[in-house]
């Protein structure tokens, strides 16, 4: 069985160009694809659709565009599934969007807009011709209350029209087999795509992972103990570990990974070298 990566970017605040020579590095994996993330709340719409456009026109491989329905009345998103069909996008990833007022703020759905992903993933698979991706929570989403929850509703996202589940990041790989094996018993038909995150700086990483509910485990917390961020020794060290984990991901069938780049195509490339030289390992 083989392995495909895909990548995620994001639209920088200023140099496209550099966005674009990112992807074309990136190209060389052979990416499924790459995904372009959207602004909050649709803030950055425009900026994204330039991204998008870059990325396609300097690199030539499939797009996904991010979208989300917060803070937006159901006529500008339909604006924004149209135009992404106008830009050759093949995916959509269909996210709720966190709320304005940050990541642990109650969400409030627009009084005009899609109530729920599960409606705007609807309006994605009704609209156009596009696969549509969605969001997978292995250690929970932080506002459900239940994991049952959690994988209602991801079933009424995959009922939908979703195909493609790709994880929040996670650092304990029985926590992502866990959560496929109960996504399996629930019967929900989804391909689930671990989403990676390379630890570029441990620091950082585990306040964001601690914002996500991520748990870093200890045994690869204690790997970073007196490692200096961004030095040469820490990049080979989140590489390594990134690919053992998606290595070790695909000995248990995952046939896709997802990875998450932070616009460092060094440190993206670095694991899929590593993942290449595993497997030249394992065939001979």
């Amino acid at each position: 069985m083989s392995l495909r990566i895909s990548f995620e970017v994001f639209p920088p605040a200023a140099g496209l160009d550099a966005l674009a020579s990112t992807v074309e590095r990136l190209r060389a994996a052979d990416p499924l694809f790459v995904s372009v993330t959207y602004g909050a709340g649709g803030s950055q719409r425009d900026r994204s659709f330039e991204a998008i456009n870059a990325v396609r026109t300097a690199a030539e491989v499939p797009v996904a565009g991010h979208l989300t329905c917060v803070g937006q009345a159901t006529g500008e998103v339909d604006t924004v599934i149209d135009r992404y069909e106008q830009l050759g996008v093949s995916t959509i990833v269909a996210l709720r969007g966190d709320p304005p007022d940050g990541v642990d703020a109650a969400y409030a759905p627009h009084p005009d807009g899609y109530q729920r992903t599960a409606d705007l993933v609807g309006a994605i698979a009704e609209r156009g011709t596009f696969s549509v991706a969605v969001s997978a929570y292995p250690e929970r989403h932080p506002q459900s209350p239940t994991d049952d929850h959690d994988l209602d509703v991801l079933a009424e996202k995959v009922d939908a029209g979703a195909d493609l589940a790709i994880t929040q990041m996670f650092f304990d790989n029985d926590t992502f087999l866990r959560y496929r094996d109960r996504v399996a018993r629930r019967g929900i038909d989804v391909t689930i795509a671990p989403g990676i995150f390379p630890i570029h700086s441990f620091e950082a990483v585990s306040r964001f992972a601690a914002r996500c509910g991520a748990t870093i485990p200890p045994s690869v917390a204690a790997r970073f103990d007196g490692v200096e961020d961004g030095s040469d020794r820490a990049r080979r060290l989140a590489a390594q570990l990134a690919a053992d984990q998606i290595a070790e991901l695909h000995h248990h069938g995952v046939a896709h990974a997802h990875l998450y780049t932070l616009n460092r195509a060094d440190l993206a490339l670095a694991v899929c070298e590593r993942l290449d030289a595993a497997a030249l390992t394992e065939a001979a």
